[in-house]
């Protein structure tokens, strides 16, 4: 949205990009959306995007216009669909690449910038009205997120290189919406044996100490293909 999609209608169709980013915050799945200052939709909450430049890659406008608007970097982006009904956007004939990414919350500290009035979190489940067809694009987001759960590590992508398996398992929860049996979930893991346990342990207030473990991509790239991580 750094790109004002105002002023001349450039000939021929438009292409954009626009940023699903999932996180996991007060124990719900949450997408980052920013409150539009320009037309057309101004003062409605949206995905962050914008045209993509004659000098640049689909990926690299994705992460500029993230950058540009949240002040967000991801390490991870996967390109997610092409948007292109052809009245997506009332201004101009406009398609949309669109990218998905996971984040760990606890880091971030995103600011609006750029052409957007303010930036936010929301919950999957309790979304304002969207501008364009957004809320179609982080439904589809939200399709593919968890269908990859079963068969790729995208979940490790939401906590900090260190965690428990509380931890894990909440988060795998969260993504699927249904409880997990912990005992069945901590067979799975150690028979998988995608993570390894640290020599640090978490102490909390109260209770006991919880171990703390991390993501093992050598071995998960050793199981190979096929839906491994199903639980």
């Amino acid at each position: 949205m750094s790109d004002e999609r105002t002023g001349p209608i450039p000939r021929g169709p438009a292409v954009a990009t626009d940023i699903v980013l999932f996180t996991i915050a007060d124990g719900a799945l949450q997408v980052l959306l920013v409150e539009r200052a320009a037309p057309p939709f101004v003062g409605r909450w949206a995905l962050p995007g914008g045209f993509v430049h004659h000098d640049e890659s689909l990926e690299a406008a994705a992460r500029r216009e993230l950058a540009e608007e949240t002040g967000v970097a991801v390490r991870w982006l996967e390109q997610l669909y092409t948007f292109g009904e052809v009245d997506r956007d009332p201004a101009r004939r406009v398609i949309s690449v669109t990218y998905f990414a996971l984040v760990d919350h606890e880091p971030l500290a995103p600011r609006a910038d750029s052409d957007a009035a303010d930036v936010g979190w929301f919950p999957v489940s309790d979304l304002p009205a969207l501008a364009f067809d957004h809320a179609a694009i982080v439904d589809y987001a939200l399709r593919r997120l968890r269908y990859k759960t079963e068969y790729a590590p995208v979940a490790f992508q939401l906590l900090p290189e260190t965690f428990t398996l509380s931890d894990l398992q909440t988060v795998y929860e969260v993504i699927l919406e249904r409880p997990l049996d912990k005992r069945n979930f901590r067979r799975k893991l150690q028979a998988l044996g995608v993570v390894q346990p640290t020599r640090e342990m978490r102490r909390p207030p109260a209770g006991r100490p919880a171990r703390l473990y991390r993501f093992a991509p050598a071995a998960f790239e050793a199981l190979g293909g096929g839906v491994v991580l199903a639980f």
